[in-house]
């Protein structure tokens, strides 16, 4: 199995113009989501890491700090057509594409590493994703969050081989007895998602063939679109062992938000 790892990196932002350029306690996002993407390959074989952007700028800087990077068209609507336009540049055949977000600076590259081993372990998935079960003060705290922000936060159910039934900006499964379930055990059923997607060559090329789902789009949920047209999601459990826990940065208030988890926890990556 050859896999790469490729970051997409759009200079446009509304929120955040040059968003991959913005420092983050010292470092831009892009250097910090490179290293993570380093941390990965090399304790995990054979891996490559590209960085896929649209910008002048942005390939200068990785000039600067040493990563190999693609042109793509502006014109790319998602972060996963710029990295299937990215494979398509590259001279070399790859299996399997992770695609880790260049405005996602806090992934745990163990989080890269289990979506790797379940490729390996089966080489039938056509897209994997990390999800982390969540404890009860987790599961209290994300009930807490969405009273103010009703879309933040993904919820996954899966089946008893790990695959995806689905995803939700609702938190499912409901739960009739939540009081026995508490008495059990320190964690909840709740399934939390992690924004990181693999995807098998052949079902990267297929899933920017595929028209928007239905439920897609009423969620706001890309990856409804591979569920809803038949195709299967393999979904690895993963744990932030007390690390910091950020989805994207989009904004100023992000970026203050990921250099204060930065204090409070420490660097992600060990100098």
């Amino acid at each position: 199995m050859r896999a790469i790892l490729i970051i997409p990196a759009r200079y446009g932002s509304t929120r955040l113009p040059g968003k991959p350029l913005t420092r983050i306690a010292g470092q831009t996002m892009l250097s910090r989501v490179c290293n993570i993407a380093r941390a990965a390959a090399r304790d995990n074989g054979d891996i490559d890491v590209v960085v896929a952007t649209d910008d002048a700028r942005i390939g200068a800087h990785c000039e600067e700090i040493g990563a190999p990077w693609v042109m793509t068209p502006t014109s790319c609507p998602s972060g996963t057509d710029r990295a299937l336009a990215a494979l398509r540049e590259l001279p070399l055949a790859y299996d399997v594409v992770i695609n880790l977000q260049g405005d996602a600076p806090l992934t745990p590259p163990d989080f890269i590493a289990a979506m790797l081993r379940a490729f390996e372990t089966d080489p039938s998935i056509e897209v994997v994703t990390p999800a982390v079960r969540l404890s009860w003060p987790e599961l209290d705290r994300l009930r807490t969050q969405k009273r103010e922000t009703p879309f933040s936060g993904t919820c996954v159910i899966v089946d008893p081989h790990g695959n995806a039934r689905w995803f939700s900006k609702q938190i499912i499964p409901a739960m009739r007895n939540e009081e026995a379930l508490r008495r059990q055990g320190a964690l909840s059923p709740v399934l939390r998602h992690v924004g990181l997607y693999g995807y098998s060559r052949q079902m990267l090329e297929t899933y920017v063939t595929l028209p928007a789902g239905y439920y897609e789009q009423l969620e706001g949920l890309e990856q409804l679109r591979v569920l809803e047209h038949g195709y299967g999601i393999r979904v690895v459990q993963v744990d932030y062992r007390g690390r910091a826990a950020m989805s994207g940065v989009d904004s100023p208030e992000d970026v203050a938000r990921a250099e204060a988890l930065i204090a409070r926890h420490g660097e992600l990556l060990a100098d």
